[in-house]
């Protein structure tokens, strides 16, 4: 991120979700083996000019205790995606975070299919 707005080069918006979406995937929560991606916990994700990244999303507890680890990790990670510059991530427990979220994928993982 030391590159300041007037180097940047716009990443096409969907091209720059796709990419923050795999860097998401590289996050897990530690108690669950399923990134939090497919578990569900990524609520929103809004791409603005000029590269700039809104995440909202959700724990699978208010009390999980890799609160402070996950989001953190998430930034992070999007951060190390070339040509971003400003990633944004608020968290919040409304609506609840429920098992009907997980992807097909993540309920196979865990054995609810």
């Amino acid at each position: 991120m030391s590159e300041t707005n007037s180097n940047l080069q716009e990443i096409p918006a969907q091209e720059l979700k796709e990419k923050v979406i795999t860097a998401i995937k590289q996050v897990y929560d530690p108690e669950i083996p399923v990134d939090v991606y497919e578990l569900g916990l990524i609520y929103e994700i809004s791409v603005y000019p000029v590269n700039n990244v809104y995440i909202l999303m959700t724990l699978t507890s208010p009390n999980c205790p890799s609160a402070e680890f996950i989001p953190s990790e998430i930034k992070d990670k999007i951060q190390q995606i070339q040509g971003i510059n400003h990633v944004e991530l608020e968290l919040t427990f409304d609506p609840p975070y429920t098992q009907d979220m997980m992807s097909e994928a993540a309920k196979l993982e865990l054995g609810f299919l």
